[in-house]
């Protein structure tokens, strides 16, 4: 392989790290290994650090397909629970509502789920890295900013109910969508729907383009990896 000339890395993100925790892991071990200071690298899609799954890392002249890389069509597994919200439309952040749940049956659920296939407005979480006035929105969400950002065309190709427990009121879902999707405000959108609440309590992202899951490597597996290639030298 011949990192500086170009490559692509596929790592499946742990959990609680950042996309660019996982780069640094990466990059730190590479650039080691080539004997240069610094490998010019990126990665593809950034994935919130609760969220774990497909994550591309690219280097050298790679890294010039970052932005086509981040248009392609993606596939995640998504866990909700109902009957309450939180600012970040995940755990990240803890309850600041509760709703009824006692109507919310499987029937409803999947009677609700094919009103979100298709092009859609959704407007993403303040908790997010979308730009507003040259600002990042999540900075502004730290300092007390309570401000809805404004809903933009989204597209869902399919989504699937793949379990619901009425006890937990707990519901998993697959999603396979376009760019600029967020699967937390699709979490408050069905909360919504079902005349409650819901955010998100866990997060894979299974494939980004032909990228699945299956195909990548675990941050523990990566050194033992690294260590097996035959590297060239630009």
């Amino acid at each position: 392989m011949n990192f500086q000339e170009g490559e692509f890395i596929y790592i499946n993100k742990p959990y609680r790290m950042s996309s660019f925790g996982a780069l640094a892991y990466v990059r730190t071990r590479l650039s080691k290994k080539l004997g240069v200071k610094r490998l010019k690298t990126g990665h593809a899609g950034t994935l919130d650090p609760l969220a774990t799954g497909v994550l591309i890392l690219c280097t050298g002249k790679a890294t010039k397909k970052i932005e086509s890389l981040q248009l392609q069509d993606k596939e995640y597994t998504a866990t909700l629970q109902l009957g309450a919200t939180t600012p970040s439309f995940d755990r990240e952040h803890t309850v600041d509502m509760t709703y009824p749940t006692r109507h919310i049956t499987h029937a409803l659920i999947e009677s609700v789920l094919p009103g979100f296939v298709g092009e859609i407005m959704q407007a993403p979480p303040l908790f997010s890295a979308v730009m507003v006035d040259g600002h990042r929105a999540y900075k502004l969400a730290r300092k007390g900013s309570d401000m809805e950002l404004k809903a933009k065309p989204v597209r869902i190709d399919e989504i699937e109910l793949t379990h619901f427990d009425p006890e937990k009121m707990q519901m998993s879902i697959r999603v396979a969508c376009g760019k600029g999707t967020y699967i937390r405000s699709l979490a408050r959108d069905i909360g919504l729907a079902l005349g409650s609440g819901a955010f998100l309590t866990a997060l894979c992202r299974t494939r980004l383009g032909n990228v699945r899951i299956e195909d990548c490597l675990t941050l523990d597996e990566f050194p033992h990896w690294l260590e097996n290639q035959q590297i060239e030298m630009a």
